[in-house]
């Protein structure tokens, strides 16, 4: 496999694997290759995680066995090993790879590496990731040469394809749901970092991390690291430090990233103004996607204002929009504009809690009959059987299943 980003460089994952070996962490060219780099997994049996796609059997497994590879989309929490996926199965084919991200690349780079693509005879895969950060013309640039097989695209991303690809391009991927690390795996991943570094970390120390990371295998790696880099002994107390320590800036989708948006919300809830003004300035400045922070504020027109001022959930909507077709740095104003408008209106959640009491029932009772007056009649037989009848427009009798009929949700 040729690796590379705009430019192919002849480097083979043999190659590739010594270097990650090498006990100094450097490149040969005096930098230093961050540890996550030198401990990623070159084949499956080095994979950590994700049984249900790479165990025995299993639909990436398969992939790999028969040297075969499709356009796909990966969709999953951070740190879970979407990159490391990627260039597991491209590896299994020989194919050239191209790692991009969607934050940074445009139409010309992907025009340079399918102008390579299309004078060679030897599958060119391109992995882009952060894919829901292309918009819609990005998007249709690549489908006619995904749809030709020019290309291999892998996508990545941490939202939901359905709302974040366009159609088209979904259609010609297939995609494949990655889960949160386990305790087990990160634990597994937790020792293969401290071997590499010749480090030591007692037990509570790696409980206290693996709770930390959440299942973010990549945060785990940085944050052993980064404390051992500054401290000689690892300990919960060492790694506390380091990640209160100013001079280190962690990953957006971090806990950080979690704790401001967090904030952000609850400050719209208590309808503190400054305070919701605040976190979007800090959420904003540290380069978060505009849609992410635009979506959030669309459930909450709904959850927390609701029926108290319905126009909410129109405005959310419309900052969402201009998000969308505008981008950074102008959205950040009508960001601004929806932010102080929602954290100013009245609050009802009658709506919401009304909904969920509803799926409750739901859940608990199933499929229960619908009464037999409000049922669709679109055949003859159907209201000969009774659909329908007694049905009158304006009737103020409950129209809930027989076992509900009482029930009061809203």
């Amino acid at each position: 496999m040729t690796t590379g980003t705009l430019s192919s460089y002849a480097k083979t994952m043999t190659q590739r694997k010594n270097e990650n070996q090498d006990k100094r962490g450097g490149d040969g060219g005096g930098r230093t290759v961050p540890l996550a780099v030198r401990i990623r997994p070159s084949t499956l049996d080095e994979f950590i995680g994700q049984s249900h796609l790479v165990g025995v059997g299993k639909p990436l497994r398969i992939a790999i066995e028969k040297h075969q590879i499709f356009s796909m989309i990966f969709w999953g929490p951070p740190g879970v090993g979407k990159t490391s996926l990627a260039k597991i199965l491209a590896g299994a084919v020989n194919a050239d790879f191209f790692e991009l991200s969607a934050v940074s690349a445009g139409k010309s780079d992907l025009r340079t590496i399918i102008d390579g693509a299309s004078a060679k005879t030897r599958r060119t895969v391109v992995f882009l990731d952060e894919i829901h950060r292309f918009n819609k013309a990005q998007q249709d640039f690549l489908l006619p040469y995904v749809e030709s097989g020019v290309i291999t695209l892998i996508g990545a991303t941490t939202e939901n394809p359905s709302f974040e690809v366009i159609a088209p391009l979904l259609s010609r991927c297939r995609v494949f749901v990655l889960r949160e690390l386990i305790s087990e795996e990160m634990a597994k991943i937790i020792d293969r970092a401290l071997v590499t570094l010749h480090a030591k970390m007692d037990q509570d120390a790696k409980d206290w991390l693996t709770a930390m990371a959440n299942g973010d295998g990549r945060q785990a790696i940085t944050m052993i690291e980064n404390a051992f880099g500054l401290y000689t002994k690892l300990t919960v107390e060492t790694l506390k430090d380091t990640l209160q320590s100013k001079h280190l800036r962690f990953d957006k989708q971090g806990e950080e990233h979690f704790n401001t948006i967090s904030a952000f919300i609850k400050s719209m809830r208590a309808s503190d103004v400054n305070a919701a003004l605040y976190y979007l300035a800090r959420m904003v400045d540290a380069g978060e996607d505009p849609l992410f922070i635009a979506r959030r504020m669309v459930v909450f027109a709904s959850e927390d204002i609701g029926m108290a001022q319905p126009t909410a959930l129109v405005v959310a909507n419309a900052v969402f929009r201009a998000c969308e077709t505008i981008g950074y740095p102008e959205c950040q104003e009508n960001l601004a504009h929806g932010v102080v408008y929602l954290a100013s209106a009245k609050k009802d959640r009658s709506a919401y809690d009304a909904y969920f009491r509803a799926l409750n029932d739901v859940k608990q009772f199933g499929n229960l009959p619908i009464p037999m007056n409000v049922r669709n009649t679109p055949t003859k037989l159907m209201k000969s059987l009774g659909y329908g009848k007694g049905y009158e427009k304006y009737d103020t009798t409950s129209h809930l299943p027989e076992e509900l009929k009482d029930k009061k949700y809203y």
